[in-house]
């Protein structure tokens, strides 16, 4: 039996065997920011505020066709909600996200898996910074129990830059007898804020005594960018799924707030090409809604595999990349102001 086989029987594991791909959920920020939620208010205390609204972000990712949804416990570490006084909540808030969760996932008429969301500390790890693995450890394993008790299936590390956090979370998870899937973000030049490149990270994973039963990106700084990233993992042929969760196109500043410009077509564009990259398991990130969604699900749906992409083909249909580096000094192909006209036709 192979590393990335040895829990055959996890719940992720298992739907994505039956289903060959999955669709994962779209971005839970811009969900509750249309909700109603606050800058700078703490997403996680509307677990027990207002359980009706994180009923509804997760029922909207079901009703959109999703194969899985993260709980809206992103910042649900002690270190984050320090800030809100809230630290001595974790398990309290961890578990109504994912309880809230289970609930919505056992009314479907189809196998929903609950993905309990990890997020960075905010802390950086030692010797830069402050946060030993110890605590860090300590952190994760707190946060992972509560989503454990509240019915997750999984946990879903998110947004990771450090490889030192990365393997933290996977001892946090070994400590919570839990299956996990972890993804880091890539935003600096086909690197992520830490320098970790795509091979980097799946020599990193295969390293892990506790290792994902899926890993891969989300979130950075466009799809194509992270598209980039997905041909840098299957490029280097791993034995475990790759996730591409990538944002809802170009943050743009729009009246005091931020929007995101990818149009639901594109968002489906950016799902069959992830495919075709070699990502199993595709989902949106920042500014991906319900809307891009239902596209997303209707392309992959109707559409038979395509055969790899070239950098130029995803440039071409969803922007050129923000950076000619794509963190392995080969080049990347066309740049996104190169690029970016095609964009503006598909809008």
């Amino acid at each position: 039996m192979t590393a990335a086989s040895q829990t055959p029987q996890d719940p992720l594991s298992a739907l994505l065997a039956d289903k060959g791909y999955l669709l994962t959920d779209g971005a839970t920020g811009t969900t509750l920011f249309n909700m109603g939620l606050s800058s700078g208010d703490a997403p996680e205390l509307w677990n027990t505020d207002h359980p009706d609204r994180i009923t509804a972000l997760y029922q909207g990712a079901v009703d959109a066709g999703s194969d899985l949804f993260l709980t809206n416990s992103f910042g649900g570490n002690a270190s984050r909600l320090k800030l809100h006084d809230a630290q001595d909540r974790v398990a309290e808030l961890n578990r109504a996200a994912a309880e809230i969760g289970r609930e919505v996932a056992d009314r479907a008429d189809r196998t929903v898996i609950v993905a309990g969301s990890m997020g960075p500390t905010g802390e950086i790890m030692a010797p830069m910074g402050p946060l030993t693995h110890e605590i860090a450890v300590e952190m994760f394993h707190e946060q992972a129990e509560g989503l454990k008790a509240g019915g997750a299936d999984v946990l879903w590390v998110e947004t990771i830059s450090a490889p030192e956090e990365y393997a933290a979370a996977a001892e946090a998870a070994k400590l919570a007898d839990m299956p996990w899937a972890g993804t880091m973000s890539f935003d600096t030049a086909g690197r992520t804020m830490m320098g970790v490149t795509s091979a980097d990270m799946v020599r990193n994973v295969e390293k892990l005594a506790h290792g994902p039963v899926a890993f891969g990106a989300n979130c950075g700084v466009g799809a194509s960018d992270l598209l980039r990233t997905v041909l840098g993992f299957t490029a280097a042929g791993p034995e475990r799924p790759v996730i591409a969760k990538g944002n809802a196109g170009i943050p743009k500043y729009v009246d005091g707030h931020i929007h995101y410009d990818g149009t639901p077509e594109l968002m489906a564009e950016y799902a069959l090409l992830a495919r075709a990259s070699g990502a199993s398991i595709i989902g949106g990130c920042c500014g991906t809604t319900v809307e891009h969604l239902r596209h997303m699900r209707a392309a992959l749906d109707s559409n038979p595999l395509r055969a790899r992409p070239s950098l130029e083909e995803i440039a071409t249909a969803l922007g050129g990349f923000s950076s000619t580096d794509d963190g392995t000094g080969e080049g990347s192909g066309p740049t996104r102001t190169r690029a970016r006209p095609a964009r503006r036709r598909r809008a």
